[in-house]
């Protein structure tokens, strides 16, 4: 939504899975991922590549992606042995002046990466499905993105939690939704529902918003994304 409004965009994989990356670029994957950038041994006297020459455009318009994929999972515990929880912050550091926004897809668990990026970044969006899993594991990661702030960041904004595979009609989203209000969580207006377009435009390597920018669930994006513009 935002690179189709003009804005430079950068979104960073930083899931081993590489969905992001696949989704993005389809079969054209890059040679050289961002677990690339983070493997690089320096010493006193070496240089190193900086962050912007592992970024590659898409074919999307203002749209430019640091790649992610198998390789991360490889290099993550060097980084965790080297105590390099600073790393995306310093990344982001390097890249932030050249884009609108930029954009973190973690992986779904709070490990090495995930901190890593709540650590360098200044606001996060969590997603909730409508289930009792999600409802489980939201108490978790709030309590986890609060410890980094009082630690680590306490320049970390909770943007909102998006409430994702919503149907309106069905009594358990209406019901959970219902108690993450009640319990003061930071619920977005703007909620998401399910279509099989969605898993098309995955088969097709196209954004929702590209293959299908009428439909009624790229409507609800863009409904997401003007809310969140108007809380910054």
């Amino acid at each position: 939504i935002a690179a189709r409004r003009g804005k430079r965009v950068l979104v960073v994989d930083l899931d081993s899975q590489g969905n992001t990356t696949q989704y993005l670029m389809g079969e054209h994957l890059p040679a050289e991922t961002v677990a690339d950038y983070f493997d690089q041994s320096g010493g006193l006297f070496s240089t190193l590549k900086p962050a912007r020459d592992f970024v590659v455009s898409t074919p999307f318009d203002n749209v430019s992606l640091m790649p992610g994929g198998a390789k991360l999972q490889d290099v993550e515990h060097k980084l965790e042995q080297r105590y390099k929880i600073q790393a995306v912050k310093k990344m982001l550091d390097e890249l932030e002046p050249s884009y609108d926004e930029i954009y973190i897809d973690t992986p779904p668990a709070l490990g090495f990466y995930t901190k890593a990026a709540l650590i360098g970044g200044n606001n996060v969006l969590i997603p909730f499905d409508c289930d009792a899993f999600s409802r489980h594991s939201l108490d978790i990661v709030a309590q986890a993105v609060s410890e980094i702030r009082d630690d680590h960041n306490d320049k970390l904004k909770v943007e909102g939690i998006i409430v994702n595979n919503f149907q309106s009609r069905a009594r358990l989203p209406q019901e959970l939704v219902s108690e993450l209000r009640d319990s003061g969580y930071p619920l977005l207006e703007s909620m998401l529902g399910t279509s099989v377009k969605m898993r098309e435009s995955h088969q097709m390597a196209m954004p929702l918003v590209y293959c299908a920018p009428s439909h009624g669930l790229t409507l609800q994006f863009e409904a997401l994304y003007d809310e969140l513009e108007g809380k910054r």
